[in-house]
């Protein structure tokens, strides 16, 4: 007779959008259900993000739950041993590594949970993001409404003329706009 091992697997769930889509909302959501089940739960974010708060992921409307700040990907590792369930917020905003971190983390059997913009000012991909959707098992794709005219929203229009790929900011300098409101910058005009 042969016995079957259960064994825990970890894997990744994706939260991408365009900003005030509700992504912050939907990580927020999901990491307190998990503290509801007394999962253990770490939760991370990129010092560049100090918008609202220096100590906590907060969303555009002002939800908000504790976190690590942390400057590198690998310093996840780190802290999330322990934690059965890890929040990343604001995951652009990573270099590439996060994606190695987080197929080790899934691997170790944790439920890792990220949210990020898919795409940059420029409706272009951003960051890590690309990848981790092609190595996630879940993908939320969450939508605004645009707010010229009020179809559902996929695009982050800058309302700056900064030509920086990364100016931190809210809606004093984005906002959400649908396919054919949203007209990018012409390309020569921006800086990576």
């Amino acid at each position: 007779m042969m016995h079957v091992v259960s064994q825990h697997t970890g894997w990744i769930e994706v939260i991408c959008g365009s900003m005030f889509s509700g992504k912050t909302e939907e990580l927020i959501r999901r990491l307190r259900r998990a503290a509801i089940a007394r999962q253990r739960v770490e939760i991370f974010k990129p010092k560049i993000d100090n918008r609202y708060s220096d100590k906590e992921i907060v969303s555009h409307d002002k939800q908000k739950i504790k976190s690590l700040v942390i400057e590198s990907p690998d310093e996840i590792l780190k802290h999330a041993l322990e934690a059965q369930v890890v929040g990343i917020d604001e995951a652009q905003f990573f270099d590439k590594s996060l994606v190695k971190v987080t197929q080790t983390l899934a691997k170790m059997g944790k439920r890792v949970i990220i949210a990020g913009l898919d795409m940059d000012f420029r409706g272009e991909p951003f960051g890590p993001i690309p990848q981790l959707l092609a190595t996630a098992e879940y993908i939320t794709k969450t939508h605004a409404i645009c707010v010229v005219c009020g179809n559902p929203a996929n695009y982050t229009y800058r309302k700056t003329q900064s030509t920086d790929k990364v100016v931190v900011g809210a809606g004093d300098i984005y906002e959400a706009r649908c396919r054919n409101c949203f007209s990018p910058p012409k390309k020569e005009e921006t800086t990576e």
